[in-house]
């Protein structure tokens, strides 16, 4: 019994240092600006997508949805991203590049005729 009371007392122990550590962490990201944090969410899809474009062979429906989910904020925010705006418009542009670059070659190692994305190519960004 002392090992069921010793084990039910270490579980508890980890989960309020759990606890703690996600408080923590809440504490942290409620100091930081909110541009700041969005940045970063929109570096992180920006890095799927790069992911999915060098796999081998590249996903190039995941890439497009990455780089759609990018091209939301980016453009959908604009300069409320803050200082990090223009760099995020120049990272949207060459993740499109490259995404049309690896389809391109994706289709030619295919052969002729094929498209290994029917459709599935990111927005171009322009307004409906």
């Amino acid at each position: 019994m002392a090992d069921e009371s010793t084990r039910g007392d270490d579980q508890e122990s980890r989960l309020a240092e759990a606890q703690a550590a996600i408080d923590e962490s809440r504490r942290r990201l409620a100091e930081a600006p909110a541009e700041l944090v969005v940045t970063n969410h929109a570096m992180g899809l920006y890095e799927l997508a790069a992911i999915h474009l060098s796999a081998s062979p590249p996903n190039l429906p995941a890439a497009a949805l990455a780089i759609d989910a990018v091209a939301c904020l980016v453009d959908g925010l604009g300069d409320r991203l803050g200082p990090d705006a223009a760099t995020l418009r120049d990272a949207l542009g060459n993740i499109r590049m490259a995404f049309v670059q690896v389809k391109a070659a994706a289709t030619a190692a295919r052969g002729p005729g094929s498209d290994p994305a029917d459709g599935d190519e990111p927005d171009a960004g322009t307004p409906d």
